[in-house]
C-alpha cells in the first residue's frame, strides 16, 4: 500500500502528537507535587516512608491520587491535570523513593 504525500504528513503529525502529549513525571511532579512533597510527608526520596505506598502498587496510588486522601485533595488540588500526567507523576516519585 502506498501512502500519499498527504498520508504521510498525517501520520506523522499524529506520531508527534501523541509524543507531545504523552505525560513528563517529572515536569508534572515540579510543577504541581513538588512543593508539597518536599516539605510534608511523604516526602519525595524518603525510603522508609515511601516503602508501604510502594508496595501498593503505582495503579492503586495514582487512583488514591486522583481521589484525594487525608490532607491531600483529588489530584493533589490540580483538577487541571490528566489521569495521566497524575500517573507519571506518582511514578516518578516512586522511581525517587524506591
Amino acid at each position: 500500500m502506498k501512502l500519499s504525500t498527504l498520508g504521510w504528513l498525517f501520520a506523522g503529525a499524529v506520531v508527534v502528537a501523541s509524543a507531545a502529549s504523552a505525560a513528563d513525571g517529572q515536569a508534572v511532579y515540579d510543577a504541581n507535587c513538588a512543593m508539597c512533597h518536599k516539605m510534608m510527608k511523604p516526602k519525595t526520596g524518603d525510603k522508609a516512608a515511601w516503602a508501604p505506598l510502594v508496595a501498593q502498587g503505582v495503579d492503586t496510588l495514582t487512583a488514591t491520587t486522583i481521589k484525594g486522601k487525608g490532607m491531600m485533595p483529588a489530584k493533589g488540588g490540580h483538577a487541571n491535570l490528566s489521569d495521566a500526567d497524575v500517573k507519571a507523576a506518582v511514578q516518578y516519585m516512586v522511581d525517587k523513593s524506591k
